[in-house]
């Protein structure tokens, strides 16, 4: 390829970038593939959750028992999900309370309630894992594409200095090596943005869900509560 007519194809422009632009791209090269694998498998983890909160809230109201479910939550607790182990949490310190003769309604809920709530922040804790990643790749690998495209331009520019004459021809493949790098970069930050984006709104909806459900199943348990009361009092009466 003479230089009147420069080969300015992508992998041709790679190969012959300097080393440090060719050591951004590389290193973009690999963020975008993990940035990938974490996209992946957070969508994944994110159906999961949904199809066992999904299958767990079905059960739940199909009108079976509090200890029957607590029993089979404690049985599959490893393949249950964030409702079920959340469930399960405010079951088994309610239990625990009531084992230990405390018959206050507010000691009871209270202890429930903070159960609930501590499992809920560890469930949350959890189905947020790898977003800051995916934040930090859509922040950071613009700024990277960018500073491997300066350089490769001051690299061009100072191999220039020595010519006579310039052209556009002889200036065009150094930039030209230049800006891919920050092409890469764009490739890689882009889909990290739409999927951290994307999942922050189905976490926040998972979240909402579980909120929701620990309200519910709380007012559940003050129900019984109160008809337990009541029968003691009928009882106590006769």
């Amino acid at each position: 390829m003479n230089a009147a007519n420069p080969d300015l194809s992508i992998l041709h422009l790679i190969l012959n970038a300097s080393f440090v632009v060719q050591a951004v791209m590389l290193l973009l090269v690999v963020v975008s593939i993990a940035s990938w694998a974490a996209i992946f498998r957070k969508l994944a983890a994110l159906k999961k959750i949904n199809t066992l909160n999904e299958n767990f809230e079905k059960e739940f109201w199909s009108g079976s028992s509090l200890n029957d479910l607590y029993a089979s939550a404690a049985q599959n607790a490893k393949l249950a999900g964030p409702m079920e182990r959340i469930f399960a949490s405010g079951m088994r310190e309610f239990q625990k309370l009531r084992e230990r003769r405390i018959s206050d309604a507010g000691t009871l809920m209270d202890g429930a309630r903070r159960a609930m709530r501590a499992s809920y922040q560890r469930e949350m804790d959890t189905a947020e894992s790898n977003l800051s990643f995916l934040a930090s790749v859509g922040s950071v690998s613009p700024y990277v594409g960018l500073f491997g495209t300066v350089w490769g331009i001051m690299h061009a520019f100072t191999g220039l200095a020595s010519l006579q004459q310039v052209t556009l021809a002889t200036v065009a493949p150094g930039i030209a090596e230049a800006l891919v790098a920050t092409a890469i970069g764009l490739f890689a930050a882009i889909p990290a943005v739409v999927a951290y984006n994307r999942f922050a709104r189905d976490i926040d909806r998972v979240a909402i869900r579980l909120e929701t459900f620990m309200e519910e199943f709380t007012n559940i348990l003050q129900r019984n509560l109160g008809s337990h009361a009541a029968a003691q009092t009928t009882s106590s009466g006769h």
